[in-house]
């Protein structure tokens, strides 16, 4: 995701909502998120569709390394060598 430029992509309610169509088609075009403020402060954003999904990957992704660490740190893990041999074994030859 592109970083926010903060004169173009902060908008007010009152904008947002006068703009809907233009601040959706700079989301889309820019692939930067939108901030809408309300009474000065930060409400919601909007995102690119496709931003969007790919954060939630990349999210789901850091989940499943942090499950993985805390595994291994409780004694959860298997080792390298007892992994393959489990793979290899349940492979129909």
């Amino acid at each position: 995701m592109q970083r926010l430029i903060l004169d173009q992509d902060i908008k007010p309610m009152s904008e947002f909502r006068a703009h809907t169509a233009a601040c959706i088609q700079q989301v889309q075009k820019s692939k930067r998120p939108v901030v809408i403020t309300q009474h000065g402060k930060s409400a919601a954003v909007l995102i690119d569709v496709s931003e969007f999904e790919a954060m939630a990957q990349r999210l789901e992704l850091l989940e499943d390394i942090a499950l993985g660490e805390s595994m291994i740190d409780e004694g959860k893990g298997v080792p390298h060598d007892k992994a393959k041999e489990m793979i290899l074994k349940s492979i129909p030859r």
